[in-house]
């Protein structure tokens, strides 16, 4: 059951980098025109800038947003600080994770809703999902943005929307064979757990006839090792998309599953090297800079998402998005130099999920001195963790504390998994 891609989003998948360009400035001003005589927090912020730009290049010259800059006062209910218009106008409410500090309130009129609606079918197009598909998301339908736009944007397809909020994941997992669901929503790790869960009860997964997992919240999809090992246990091909409550629904999987294209119909990008602080080169390391080109109620500006990742714009991909390589690749402030050699908490999982044996882990970061170090926990039906050090060290160059503990004592989790415990500032 395949989908053609609408003429509409295809054309604009398609547009030249000069037509493409022409198109996200008209956008932005467009934005800026309707959001600066509204919005104190921008107003203010761009106070001795000349608008409206006359060329995306002098997007460069405006200042940066940061995410500490937009978390409301707890007086005001964590409000975010660069709502445009009065809170009677809003119509939804989310809150961020938390995960990274203190949980921020972000709200949409009905206006910017229908743009994250517009925003992820290009992800349900990457998915290959249409209006006979039964899609059932297994998040919480808390506060968190989670998938609540997915859930709006495959009803607004035609598909049949299938909640599971507020039940076991054994539970989940009957309601998806019941429903004969045809796609699912999750994080990578819990599409993991429901697998461990699956065999766990005896419940033959790869048979459900689940044919795509859409999958996003954090990195996983996009790498090899993790997206080879899901795939195998549902019998089903994996999409990645990425996003974010102040952002948005900003990227979806590439034809080949080698990482995420940006939609730069709805977001404007940049890449800021990691090394040099200037703007990233082809397949750079660097950090990931999003304005929202749409989302006039709460939009960012030259947002620093703390997205590690690798732009490529010479691919051979039928999308002339940039593509980012390998997804998003992990977090700026989760970044460690262990005797002078950079790792990230994704390149360690992607070793471990090597290893079909290993079902859970954490890793915890500290600090020696003025040294980082890292030891890792792993339940490992093979009992056999020197193995996996051996691995770290032929693949890292590091050694490695690798610790067995019992199995089913590590955290599981449904949304975003909490692998990387960081105490290097405690």
């Amino acid at each position: 059951m395949e989908s053609a891609i609408p003429t509409q989003r295809s054309a604009l998948r398609c547009l030249s980098p000069e037509n493409l360009a022409g198109l996200q400035l008209t956008k932005l001003n467009q934005m800026l025109a309707e959001v600066l005589p509204h919005n104190a927090f921008y107003a203010e912020k761009f106070s001795d800038w000349k608008l409206p730009l006359n060329s995306l290049d002098e997007l460069s010259q405006l200042p940066f947003t940061f995410k500490d800059e937009l978390i409301g006062k707890h007086e005001s209910g964590d409000l975010a600080n660069n709502r445009t218009y009065g809170i009677e106008q809003y119509v939804r409410f989310h809150r961020t994770s938390g995960t990274r500090g203190r949980p921020m309130v972000v709200l949409d009129t009905a206006t910017d809703w229908q743009w994250w609606i517009e925003a992820w079918q290009y992800v349900l197009d990457a998915a290959e999902i249409d209006a006979g598909d039964r899609c059932f998301f297994a998040f919480s339908f808390g506060p968190f943005v989670g998938f609540w736009s997915a859930f709006d944007a495959a009803t607004a397809r035609g598909c049949l929307a299938i909640p599971s909020g507020g039940l076991s994941t054994v539970s989940r997992l009957e309601l998806i064979q019941h429903s004969q669901a045809t796609a699912v929503f999750c994080t990578p790790t819990y599409a993991l757990h429901m697998a461990e869960v699956a065999q766990q009860h005896h419940i033959h997964l790869a048979e459900l006839g689940v044919r795509r997992l859409v999958l996003a919240g954090e990195p996983g999809g996009s790498i090899p090792e993790i997206r080879s090992r899901i795939e195998t246990a549902w019998n089903a091909k994996v999409v990645d998309h990425s996003g974010a409550t102040e952002i948005g629904p900003w990227g979806f999987s590439d034809e080949q599953q080698s990482g995420v294209h940006v939609n730069e119909a709805f977001f404007l990008p940049e890449f800021i090297s990691l090394d040099t602080g200037t703007p990233a080169g082809e397949g750079e390391l660097s950090e990931l800079i999003i304005t929202t080109l749409g989302r006039y109620g709460s939009p960012v500006i030259r947002y620093r998402t703390g997205d590690l990742v690798r732009p490529r714009w010479n691919t051979a991909s039928p999308c002339n998005f940039v593509l980012l390589e390998g997804g998003v690749l992990g977090r700026t402030d989760d970044m460690l130099i262990i005797r002078g050699v950079n790792v990230f908490p994704t390149s360690i999982e992607q070793i471990l999920r090597g290893f079909p044996e290993v079902v859970e882990y954490r890793l915890t970061a500290v600090k020696r001195g003025e040294m980082d170090a890292i030891s890792i926990e792993v339940e490992d039906r093979k009992q056999a963790p020197e193995r996996i050090a051996h691995e770290l060290n032929l693949r890292l160059g590091l050694k490695v504390d690798v610790e067995l503990v019992e199995a089913g004592t590590l955290p599981r989790f449904e949304g975003k998994g909490r692998r990387f415990i960081d105490a290097r500032k405690s």
